[in-house]
């Protein structure tokens, strides 16, 4: 099964991993570079305030991209599972029937917080000082969600399909798009927080219109296909739907612990250092779903190796793949994490000035988060990895562990015992914890089929 210069079928496994892992990796980051892209100018143009009221609307976009990413990855795993047994037409169906429901519920989300922002902003946590900034980015960038949703599942599909390098496009250039959108928006035109959620959603739209068009007029073995509308069809839509949920469900749970993150985090901040505080932490959540992208991609490019070879009991394969996949989360783990222990002050001057007080409290703090990094990016890779062999109750777990049943109490409690060096190493400590608690996972497999 040939497609472009990628063959599943036949070509070796770190072959296959180093084409997946280069395109993608340079797309996701182009993804948070996005994100960044935001930060950065309104940081220098519009102020700290700018860079808190946006950080209170990122859990939305988290809880939307986790919708995306668990249907992207649901779809892909079941697809590529298909595409190893030769039923082409269903892996379509399972696509088709992906981005259509995933359309419908996300425009109906969306409607519903566009219609009550105020209220939507203060469930969010949004202080009165910042209260109209954070209702003027929600309207504004509420409508592309829709667009960032076929980015997030086409991405999937695109190079499950032999196209990463187009994949890797479709994100780079809205970026590029963002970068010239936000200058034009923020500085000559001065239009602060609304002017950055603009841009972004111009941004959206590109990307999600590259990701459509492929799946309509450019796929090679996965065009989207024609839908019935019959009842028996309208059930296979809801059975196949479930069952991506299902496979996928981990990487929603993965996005809702960034949301989880950034929406305790803020509350934290809030109470110990007000409005500076929540400028500092927001800083670092401009990092943190670079942090995410990065094991993500790592896992999505080892995904349909993985699935492919799951679909075929090919099992040696898996076992290389999973070893790619863990190496090369440790490395680039540990390269992002000593750049955020040696310079501090630069990463934190990218959006806000070093010698204000949120700049000060995120130098400071930074080289405490660093130290969950590498542990972040290695869970997310690894609960990717059970994913691609359908261990969906592993990887539930998992995520559920690093998300809440760690991270909140370390919220909570690691700032009464070590002040706000401990609100910095909340996040850390989930993650390590977690890291701690996989490895003995696979220790005790080990066991159990040496002994058994």
């Amino acid at each position: 099964m040939k497609r472009d210069a990628i063959n599943f079928e036949t070509e070796k496994i770190s072959v296959l991993f180093r084409k997946l892992l280069i395109p993608t990796l340079l797309g996701t980051v182009s993804i948070s570079a996005v994100t960044a892209i935001d930060g950065i100018f309104v940081g220098h143009g519009v102020g700290a305030d700018g860079v808190g009221a946006i950080n209170f609307v990122v859990p939305v976009y988290q809880i939307i991209a986790g919708i995306g990413l668990m249907i992207g990855a649901g779809c892909s795993v079941v697809s590529s599972i298909h595409l190893s047994r030769q039923n082409t037409k269903v892996a379509r169906l399972n696509i088709t029937q992906a981005i259509l429901v995933t359309s419908v519920f996300t425009v109906l989300l969306c409607a519903l917080m566009w219609l009550f922002p105020y209220r939507t902003a203060r469930i969010l946590g949004a202080s009165d000082t910042l209260m109209p900034q954070v209702v003027d980015y929600l309207l504004w960038i509420l409508p592309s969600y829709l667009f960032e949703v076929w980015i997030l599942i086409g991405l999937f599909v695109i190079r499950l399909d032999g196209s990463p390098r187009y994949a890797m496009w479709c994100n780079i250039v809205p970026a590029l798009v963002n970068v010239i959108f936000d200058w034009l928006f923020i500085f000559p035109l001065g239009m602060g927080v609304k002017g950055a959620a603009i841009a972004t959603s111009i941004c959206h739209v590109v990307g999600g219109l590259m990701a459509l068009s492929y799946l309509l007029f450019k796929a090679n073995t996965l065009p989207l296909i024609r839908l019935k509308l019959s009842r028996k069809s309208l059930m296979l839509t809801a059975r196949n739907i479930g069952y991506q949920c299902k496979v996928g469900s981990s990487t929603l749970f993965g996005e809702l612990t960034l949301a989880v993150l950034i929406f305790v985090g803020n509350l934290t901040f809030m109470e110990y250092l007000g409005d500076a505080g929540v400028g500092a932490f927001g800083v670092a959540c401009y990092y943190t779903p670079f942090f995410f992208m990065v094991g993500n991609s790592i896992a999505q490019s080892a995904q349909p190796i993985i699935s492919y070879n799951y679909g075929i009991s090919r099992w040696k394969e898996i076992k290389e793949a999973r070893k790619l996949l863990f190496m090369t989360s440790l490395v680039i783990g540990m390269i992002v994490a000593l750049l955020f222990i040696a310079i501090p002050d630069k990463l934190v001057g990218l959006f806000v000035d070093v010698d204000g007080r949120a700049g000060q409290i995120a130098v400071n703090g930074f080289p405490y988060f660093a130290v969950g990094i590498v542990f972040f990016i290695l869970n997310v890779a690894i609960i990717g990895y059970y994913q691609s062999v359908e261990q969906i109750k592993k990887a539930t777990l998992f995520v559920f562990l690093r998300g809440c049943i760690l991270l909140i109490p370390s919220f909570i409690l690691l700032p009464r015992l070590l002040h706000v060096e401990g609100i910095w190493l909340a996040m850390p400590m989930a993650e390590f914890t977690t890291t701690v608690l996989i490895m003995l996972s696979f220790f005790c497999l080990y066991l159990a089929k040496r002994n058994g």
